[in-house]
């Protein structure tokens, strides 16, 4: 039988490390199995509630989104774990929970949540918007800023749903969450823009402005919590064409369908290669004139190689020179090609080639 791991005494750090590594090798000697990790509890995700946009800065983009933390590894057990909690510098302080409207008047700030009437049906002092979206304000705000559709947030907020099982909440991470009004669910756009800088508003969130019924997603109406902590202006990205249906018959067409139409003429000198980077902005609609993606909401031009995106761009950026702007209409077979989770049917771009690297 291998040598048992005991609590240690208090002693300075220095001692202490030495120990816990020296601990490290008799318990991999021992029956304990340094190797194998414990269960580990579902890490809450780290997602603003995201609309319908697929993530990625480029028309390729499988880059998953979310910032949620890597789990620890719970590999090590007993007083491994135990010292190695003693030895880290300084504790991470937990974020406080959101006061309720009595606690922020009187300015103790108690931890709550809303009570099972509110969580039932919102209160006969809410709001209502012609959406249907229903908010009461918790604390006024001392600015006067409202965020407009396409600027970016910094919020705190919670989530619960009608049964009062919270399924979300930036507090508990212990970090704010920062992103694009126009990227998250219908609700949040409309209603963080009835608010100013700090202010704290509960909102009530029927499910066609939430989640829509979506599988995996938190189903029915949903109350949230937001604190609006600070608003970035962002630019404002093109409105789709008129003719974002269809292309007009002024367009050019290519014999592999691909139809374009020069908006402002570049330089006419440099043209890309198939294996060229390019530094691009660009907005995308699909032909209801939904947009769904932008470089210029974002306000950050897109950088990729002409090989990695879809065929519709390979082709149609090689007919464009630096400087220009084109609206590019890319059919199917040249886009996603109905690919679960992808824009579908022809897409549209409206496309500005920067430079050629």
């Amino acid at each position: 039988m291998g040598m048992p791991c005991r609590t240690l005494p208090a002693m300075p750090r220095a001692i202490q490390a030495a120990l816990v590594a020296g601990l490290l090798a008799a318990c991999s000697a021992s029956d304990v199995s340094v190797g194998e990790a414990a269960p580990q509890a579902p890490q809450p995700s780290a997602e603003p509630p995201a609309g319908d946009t697929p993530a990625g800065d480029t028309p390729a983009g499988d880059t998953p989104a979310g910032d949620t933390p890597p789990a620890p590894n719970a590999g090590l057990v007993g007083i491994v774990a135990e010292k190695r909690e003693a030895l880290s510098p300084e504790p991470v302080a937990e974020s406080a929970p959101l006061p309720s409207a009595v606690e922020l008047a009187s300015g103790t700030g108690a931890a709550w949540k809303p009570t099972e009437s509110e969580l039932k049906s919102p209160p006969s002092s809410a709001r209502i918007t012609k959406s249907g979206l229903r908010y009461h304000v918790l604390r006024s705000g001392a600015g006067s800023r409202r965020p407009g559709e396409h600027d970016k947030v910094e919020v705190h907020y919670t989530g619960w749903t009608t049964d009062g099982k919270q399924f979300d909440s930036s507090k508990d991470r212990g970090r704010s969450s920062t992103f694009p009004l126009d990227k998250v669910i219908v609700g949040w756009t409309e209603g963080l823009q009835l608010m100013v800088e700090g202010e704290v508003t509960r909102f009530w969130i029927p499910e066609d402005l939430a989640y829509l019924g979506k599988p995996g997603k938190p189903a029915g109406m949903l109350i949230f919590d937001v604190e609006l902590i600070s608003i970035e202006t962002m630019p404002v990205p093109p409105k789709a064409p008129a003719d974002v249906a269809a292309p007009p018959a002024s367009a050019t067409r290519t014999a592999s369908g691909l139809a374009y139409e020069v908006l402002t003429p570049g330089g006419g000198v440099l043209y890309p290669k198939e294996t060229d980077r390019v530094v691009v902005h660009y907005t995308g609609w699909t032909t209801d004139g939904k947009r769904f993606d932008s470089s210029v909401s974002r306000g950050r031009s897109a950088k990729f190689k002409l090989t990695s995106v879809i065929p519709g761009w390979t082709e149609g950026l090689q007919l464009m020179s630096v400087g220009e702007t084109a609206v590019l209409w890319i059919p199917e077979d040249l886009a996603y090609k109905g690919r679960p989770g992808k824009p579908a049917g022809m897409l549209v771009f409206q496309v500005e080639l920067l430079s050629i690297e």
